[in-house]
């Protein structure tokens, strides 16, 4: 529950009807607001509770399901048949496609291609001696033919074209510039200052319709109608506005406080009560249980376990010595492993200073 006030903000002057509207649109928005906020605490509380004990544990159920019926078949499927079912044709295109391919390339197309790379030079060898001493010196006869071909055309055609501009020139393009310079223009410059003149008097006569018509009346009806109303609406949305969060925030502390009653209710009505018998009976009669009946038996029931045990070792050791003794008549005694001598050098005896100079040391004598 968000119980913070919000930041203080600048107070604007106000008038007597905001004083008048606030009070009882907080009223009003108050007594509304309280049921809905301590429903939405009791749905949020309720969501939160459910969240934890239901949702939860069955989201990860549903992850848990979701994972064994799509994810591990799918993994098991793949690393254990497309693996190696992949490994295996390509393998089998390796040696069925690609080494078959690169012998046909190394050892049967390479050396053609060699060939008619071979063969392409020896022709176009060919085409170039036809082109460079027959081709060319009959391009360049030709060539010399149409330049003069083309000189003798080029004057005929500049005469040709010196007598047609002569001819628009003064039979077309003198006349017409005389027509424009003292006929069209004037005509085109009256005819564009009179209706300059008419389209100003229309615009005139428009603009004043538009104003009288309809600016004024708009501007009457925004200074003297919808800015008042406006204003006043303002007001009133803003201190509903207000209001409402006011009202918000009462509503959170009276949910609380109502919260917390029924959280002491419950706890002194059931929590408690349970709490004191758990306490001051169950307690005790566990107690008695455990000493007079629970420690007993255990003590009983380790006993003979303890006896169980003993039998079933002296059990054991009766069916192996049993055994032995039947595998003895039977077979007689086993062999005993014989001693193998040890190769191994004696000891040899420390050497004194009589052995190894051969004759006896007195002991010194004393002063």
């Amino acid at each position: 529950m968000d119980l913070e006030k919000p930041p203080p903000r600048q107070q604007d002057p106000e008038g007597c009807l905001a004083v008048a509207i606030r009070i009882p649109v907080r009223i009003v928005v108050l007594v509304l607001v309280v049921p809905v906020r301590m429903v939405w605490d009791a749905l949020v509380v309720g969501g939160r509770f459910l969240n934890r004990t239901v949702l939860h544990p069955l989201g990860r159920a549903l992850v848990w399901v979701g994972r064994a019926l799509f994810v591990w078949p799918w993994v098991g499927l793949w690393r254990y048949v497309v693996v190696p079912l992949a490994v295996a044709l390509a393998w089998a295109g390796k040696v069925l496609l690609v080494v078959p391919c690169v012998w046909f390339y190394r050892y049967v197309l390479t050396p053609a291609g060699h060939a008619l790379a071979w063969l392409a030079r020896g022709i176009g060898a060919g085409f170039a001696w036809v082109y460079a001493r027959v081709l060319t010196p009959i391009g360049h006869g030709v060539m010399w033919v149409l330049r003069g071909v083309g000189f003798v055309l080029a004057g005929l055609g500049a005469g040709l074209y010196t007598v047609v501009a002569w001819l628009v020139r003064y039979l077309v393009v003198v006349p017409a510039g005389w027509m424009y310079e003292w006929l069209l223009a004037p005509v085109g410059r009256a005819i564009a200052w009179l209706a300059g003149a008419v389209v100003t008097g229309i615009g005139l006569v428009l603009y004043w319709i538009t104003r009288v018509l309809v600016v004024l009346p708009v501007l009457v009806l925004w200074r003297w109608v919808l800015v008042p109303v406006g204003r006043v609406l303002a007001v009133v949305a803003r201190e509903a506005g207000d209001a409402l969060g006011h009202a918000w925030r009462v509503a959170g502390r009276v949910s609380l406080a109502v919260g917390r009653f029924l959280g002491t209710l419950f706890r002194w009505i059931f929590v408690e009560p349970v709490r004191w018998v758990y306490r001051t009976v169950l307690t005790p009669v566990g107690h008695v249980v455990r000493d007079t009946l629970l420690r007993p038996a255990a003590e009983v029931a380790r006993a003979v376990g303890r006896a169980t045990r003993q039998a079933l070792a002296a059990a054991r050791d009766s069916v192996r010595q049993a055994r032995a003794d039947m595998r003895r008549m039977l077979f007689g005694e086993p062999r005993q492993p014989e001693a193998v001598g040890r190769r191994e050098p004696a000891p040899e005896k420390t050497r004194t200073l009589e052995e190894r100079t051969g004759r006896e040391v007195s002991p010194p004598t004393r002063g």
